[in-house]
């Protein structure tokens, strides 16, 4: 065979073999194409979960400012500290699980340890720093942790937390009131507070039930602009600067905290952010097929590593606990397998911290 039909017949089996298919360094990094997804599906899922989860940033700072924390600056900490647990939770533990200031311990935090103990915020903060650092010691036993854990006592923890921050809601928009004969009464159901807060309620309910992924913040959003018309909200404009977060960051009481009374309280804590972040780290990783019979899933260790760190930072920075969003599942559904999806979710709270004058006005 000559020289030149050899080049032939080997051009013609070069062509016809399949060539690896070139990958950047995204595709590595987050094994895209090992898991089945790639990065258009991870953008979109990313910014499902941001759309279901966006109340945080404005729930957050009216319930820690009940504390007497500065509103706007919690604000900025509420996203900045999202911004930073989710990307970290992509980067380094690859799953698509977004992470955010955690409802039922910042009402726990404002409501019980400022407002029912009437330690100073900046103790209570404290409090929050020292039990998510004992939080990271004990993440080490994270597999005997997380299979142990009953699941009867997972739904009561959560359940426990949605019917405090349920309460708060409903104490917040003047729906019930105290009263010295049955602790609890109906309030002034004339008053526009009442009419929104029950009106906000029903069209998140309406919108849930018509599968609507961003019902919590399509209500917020259509509740303020009434209120507005109603001469209940002050416009206070769109988008600005940020504020400064000097009033709230690093204002912690750390030795105050260490006081003998407080270390049951700091224990607590780490319990209540353990369960919690378990049983929504073995929900949303199951719910992507990530998780084994016994609720083991990838790079769990290092997940809870990120989660408690992320939540120490937080105190830190003026901020309760952070722990991992359950709201995460509706990216999932979307197609998100990978940390991918949770670090667009923090590029999108890192944008919204210039909307503050919009959280501002929040009724």
């Amino acid at each position: 065979m000559t020289t030149a039909a050899i080049d032939a017949s080997r051009h013609i089996t070069e062509s016809q073999c399949p060539q690896p298919e070139k990958t950047g360094w995204i595709d590595r990094h987050f094994q895209l194409q090992a898991k089945g997804t790639h990065i258009r599906q991870e953008v979109m899922a990313g910014i499902t979960t941001f759309l279901t989860m966006a109340y945080i940033i404005f729930v957050n700072p009216q319930i820690l400012s009940a504390a007497g924390m500065d509103a706007q600056a919690v604000f900025v900490t509420t996203c900045l500290i999202a911004a930073i647990g989710s990307i970290a939770m992509g980067l380094f533990a690859n799953l698509p699980i977004a992470m955010a200031p955690a409802m039922g311990l910042n009402s726990y935090f404002a409501f019980v340890l400022v407002g029912g103990m009437g330690l100073a915020w900046q103790t209570g903060m404290a409090v929050i720093f020292w039990g998510s650092l004992l939080f990271a010691a004990v993440a080490v036993f994270r597999t005997y942790i997380i299979t142990s854990i009953p699941l009867s006592l997972r739904i009561g923890i959560a359940t426990g937390c949605g019917l405090m921050i349920a309460l708060v809601g409903l104490h917040n928009a003047g729906i019930i009131v105290a009263t010295p004969s049955t602790m609890v009464t109906i309030g002034d159901v004339r008053s526009i507070p009442f009419v929104l807060g029950c009106a906000s309620f029903l069209l998140m309910m309406v919108l849930v039930q018509r599968g609507f992924k961003a019902a919590v913040l399509i209500s917020i959003v259509a509740i303020t602009f009434v209120g507005w018309l109603l001469g209940d909200v002050e416009y206070q404009g769109i988008a600005s600067l940020p504020p400064s977060i000097a009033p709230v960051f690093g204002q912690l009481d750390l030795m105050g905290a260490l006081d003998i009374s407080l270390i049951g309280v700091i224990i607590s804590v780490m319990l209540v952010s353990l369960f919690e972040s378990a049983g929504t780290f073995v929900a949303v990783t199951d719910k992507a097929g990530l998780a084994d019979e016994t609720g083991n899933y990838p790079n769990a260790t290092k997940s809870l590593f990120v989660d408690s760190l992320s939540s120490a930072a937080g105190a830190f920075m003026g901020t309760s606990s952070v722990c991992p969003y359950v709201e995460s599942a509706t990216g999932v559904v979307e197609g998100g397998r990978t940390g991918l999806m949770a670090v667009v979710v923090g590029l999108l709270f890192l944008l919204a911290i210039f909307f503050s004058p919009l959280a501002g006005m929040i009724p």
